[in-house]
């Protein structure tokens, strides 16, 4: 192997490090030939996990690998948002057995077909674009102010990872509102309230102003005014938008009177 390829070889293998993914996509645009991607393979430097993808072959395949690579290396503008955020933010407790594995993911576009196909054992929920309107920039470069103000943080899932674009506990709780189709998921969003002792209201206010899902506005502000947050008398709801009419979320349900929306009448019951 020529001087020449030694150093790319060995600056492609300093990218990725021991979690990170690159397709094949992002490879061309580095000038990375198809001769010399199969030649790396064949000589034991990379390993494709899927078709279409390459890591280090001594790497460790991980969800938070995949979602870094998107995010930073593949320039995709999908974020860890609604009930998988709330996961990593030590909301877990209550949320419904089994979907702690799954990770939502929100943004303009879904990730590209070869994330499905990894051989992982948590699975990528798509999510859409969500109540919000998406990024059209980097996250890598925006700064952690940008970010905030669209209601997102980095945030290390676990130690020894790479930093992740996940939702604020604000965001995410209203992308989780979005998701709510019935009794059940009102039950979990309702628990999931009751633990949001410690929401920000100026980041609660701003992200109501820019919500565009009269369903989970109505249904975030009746669940907080239900338990009694101290936070929820100082959110500004100057230029909130929550529509007109009633909402029949829960057929048959109680309608709040103030943000007339219908909620289950065993609310209680379902509380741990």
């Amino acid at each position: 192997m020529s001087e020449q390829n030694i150093g790319k070889l060995n600056r492609l293998l300093a990218e990725l490090g021991d979690t990170r993914l690159v397709s094949s996509r992002w490879l061309r645009a580095h000038g990375y030939s198809s001769s010399l991607i199969v030649r790396y393979v064949a000589s034991g430097w990379l390993v494709s996990p899927a078709r279409g993808v390459y890591m280090r072959k001594s790497g460790r395949l991980q969800w938070e690998g995949v979602v870094r690579s998107l995010q930073v290396g593949e320039g995709i503008a999908l974020h860890v948002g609604g009930r998988f955020a709330l996961t990593l933010q030590g909301y877990e407790h209550y949320l419904r057995l089994g979907d702690a594995g799954t990770i939502t993911l929100y943004g303009p576009n879904g990730p590209p077909g070869w994330v499905e196909k990894l051989p992982l054992k948590e699975r990528f929920e798509f999510r859409g674009k969500g109540p919000f309107d998406p990024s059209v920039l980097r996250f890598s470069e925006m700064s952690e102010k940008m970010l905030l103000e669209q209601g997102l943080t980095w945030l290390r899932a676990n130690a020894g990872v790479d930093a992740l674009v996940c939702s604020t506990p604000e965001r995410a709780i209203l992308e989780l509102c979005d998701g709510v189709s019935g009794p059940a998921l009102v039950y979990e969003a309702d628990a999931l309230m009751q633990a949001m002792t410690t929401l920000r209201p100026q980041r609660v206010g701003m992200l109501l102003r820019h919500c565009r899902s009269i369903k989970a506005k109505r249904l975030f502000l009746a669940l907080a005014e239900r338990h009694r947050h101290a936070w929820l008398s100082h959110v500004p709801l100057d230029g909130v938008d929550l529509g007109r009419g009633k909402r029949a979320l829960v057929p048959g349900g109680h309608l709040h009177p103030t943000y007339q929306i219908t909620l289950p009448g065993d609310l209680d019951e379902h509380l741990a």
